[in-house]
């Protein structure tokens, strides 16, 4: 209550008790109606009004309490004991003067009497029986748990329906990384929409960790040698030797057809494809004469943009979500861009003092430009089209970069040591802020090179990368701590990729290797022929690549009677999906490998009997 309500309140008090006083006859200090009773048995004689109505006990209470008394119960206490005394000492007076039952007439409910009334309902109603507004019970709902919120759900069917709101459910589901993007209205229920999904996400977990699922390999028998693979969400593209190129949607296993440039296409033998990159909207692939082609990934055919460097391409990337593609041929930079109508055009050309090794072109930029850091001997750049010259990160003499990668914020990339810096830690890995563009911190110690980082999608606050001292490493950005340190391929670590609670890593020897990081132990691995060059996960699937170093092997040629060696060479891309549950033990072997013995039919070679069979006969002979 507000000072000046409770100023007003007093003064409302402050005059009914006056007016009740005018009222009746002014005691000093009674508190007792039996007190007044007594007085008219005194005076009966009397026939003045103001003995009508009985003054209430609280009346004579708050009367004190306004004048300023603060204990109005000691005179109470003390006119108690005086009348005890008094009817101890006479008890037959006190039978005699016994007053009658005064007769109370219906008056009118006053403020004092109301106020009384309402404390007192107050005091008696338990807490849970107070009404209050939905919005404000929301309100107080937002702060309880999934947990918390279902036991809220038996008390009652009126809080049953305020915690199954789904203004509570929804920011949950979001909250744990479900249905990121969704609005409300996209689901009927989303306590039961957040239920589903934690017990897919469990069971993904399971499978991961049991390598429970199905196995695809994306082969193309034409390609001959596969050359280099990309992949973004659940697509999937590969070069390969014979200049053609593949793409994949692993969602609904549509390959979509895409064509080479003319110029390409009509050269014999086609140029081999040396660089393929992709994403949700755009596949580009580079040849080995120079070529550039753009695709899009809804339409496939005819390449959308096509351009001619004057040598072989070292590099090449596109932003995963903006219409920007970045290539490099020796010390030129070239970023091309996509206007609003669809138009591509060269937005830069950048020289830089050494040939550039790698490039990644950065996302999450939108209206601000285009971003790409590059690695050119011992120096990072950062490359801004807005910019006369490309900003220097890092660049040490002697001090090669061995690998690279960046995320929104960051830039990571390992850089080699020699000479008299070896004695320092050995070989390092260096964090730069691009928004400062200085260095937050530098971790690791290891004498091998640092051959792959995974800095894009991973784990907030992780950083994983491999070496050729056999070892994957994972930091804690926040602490420039190890997390974990795992021995994992005897010829390095070739490439890897983090989440929150597992790692995968291929090595050169060719094996995919799955990690548990609260355990530091590995689940599972698989192999194949030649080194991992990529690996690529999501919570329900997983995309490997062995790509062979030698592109012209003995047998690599389609036209060879060898084709046993011709597959052994060409490659191999595994498509895991671990949304699929494997199915029973007796429903694993093909219905042909299956009998019953009962059937008079079979196959000519059915493996589940214990000899060959045509044909059985229906009634025994004899034999």
């Amino acid at each position: 209550m507000a000072e000046e309500e409770l100023a007003a309140f007093r003064e409302n008090w402050r005059r009914e008790l006056t007016t009740r006083n005018e009222r009746s006859p002014a005691t000093s200090n009674r508190y007792f109606a039996e007190d007044r009773v007594e007085v008219r048995d005194e005076e009966p004689s009397r026939s003045e009004p103001e003995c009508k109505e009985d003054q209430p006990e609280y009346i004579s209470i708050a009367r004190s309490l306004l004048d300023g008394r603060t204990s109005p119960l000691r005179d109470r206490i003390e006119e108690d004991r005086t009348r005890r005394k008094r009817e101890f000492s006479n008890p037959g007076d006190v039978c005699a003067s016994s007053p009658q039952p005064a007769q109370r007439k219906m008056k009118k409910v006053e403020l004092v009497d109301q106020l009384i009334l309402d404390l007192n309902e107050v005091n008696n109603i338990p807490f849970f029986d107070v009404q209050l507004p939905y919005e404000l019970a929301l309100q107080i709902f937002r702060h309880l748990t999934c947990a918390e919120l279902g036991r809220c759900a038996q008390v009652s069917r009126d809080w049953k329906v305020l915690a199954e709101d789904d203004s509570l459910w929804y920011p949950m589901c979001l909250d744990e990384g479900f249905h990121q993007g969704a609005r409300m209205s996209d689901s009927p229920c989303w306590k039961s929409t957040l239920r589903d999904c934690r017990a897919s996400a469990t069971m993904l977990r399971r499978n991961w960790k049991t390598r429970d699922g199905s196995i695809v390999q994306l082969n193309f028998d034409l390609g001959k040698v596969l050359c280099d693979v990309a992949s973004c969400g659940n697509r999937v593209m590969s070069g390969y030797s014979s200049g053609h190129v593949r793409l994949w949607d692993t969602l609904h296993w549509d390959a979509c057809f895409i064509r080479a440039n003319q110029l390409s296409a009509s050269t014999v033998p086609r140029p081999a494809v040396t660089r393929v990159q992709v994403s949700q909207t755009l596949a580009a692939a580079a040849y080995e004469d120079g070529c550039v082609d753009v695709w899009s990934t809804q339409t496939g055919g005819d390449p959308i943009h096509h351009y001619q460097t004057p040598g072989r391409l070292q590099a090449l990337s596109l932003s995963p979500d903006s219409p920007v593609l970045v290539s490099a041929v020796g010390t030129e930079v070239r970023v091309d861009r996509a206007d609003e109508h669809g138009y591509w055009r060269p937005l830069c050309l950048k020289q830089l003092p050494k040939t550039v090794e790698s490039l990644v072109a950065l996302p999450g930029r939108g209206r601000q430009g285009p971003l790409a850091a590059l690695s050119a001997g011992e120096s990072v750049f950062l490359l801004d089209p807005r910019d006369e010259e490309p900003r220097t990160l890092h660049s040490v003499y002697g001090h090669p970069v061995t690998c690279l990668d960046t995320c929104g914020s960051r830039v990571a990339f390992g850089v080699k040591r020699t000479g008299w810096a070896m004695h320092d830690g050995g070989n390092k890995v260096h964090v730069h802020s691009l928004e400062s563009a200085q260095l937050q911190l530098c971790v690791g110690s290891s004498a091998g090179d640092f051959t792959c980082i995974h800095l894009r999608d991973a784990a907030p606050e992780l950083l994983a990368c491999g070496n050729r001292d056999r070892r994957v490493r994972v930091f804690d950005l926040r602490a420039g701590s190890p997390v974990v340190s795992l021995y994992a391929h005897q010829l390095g670590v070739t490439a890897v990729q983090t989440d929150d609670w597992k790692l995968v890593s291929g090595g050169g020897e060719g094996l995919v290797c799955v990690w548990d990081l609260r355990m530091k132990a590995k689940l599972w691995e698989s192999y194949n022929r030649h080194p991992v060059r990529h690996v690529r996960f999501s919570s329900s699937s997983m995309i490997t690549a062995n790509i062979p170093d030698d592109k012209s092997p003995r047998g690599a040629c389609i036209t060879d009677d060898d084709l046993t060696a011709h597959r052994r060479h060409r490659g191999a891309i595994c498509f895991y999906d671990f949304q699929e549950q494997r199915a029973p033990a007796g429903e694993r072997v093909l219905p042909i490998c299956r009998s019953d013995y009962a059937e008079s039919h079979g196959y000519s070679y059915n493996i589940g009997l214990t000899v060959p069979y045509d044909r059985l006969p229906a009634t025994g002979s004899g034999r």
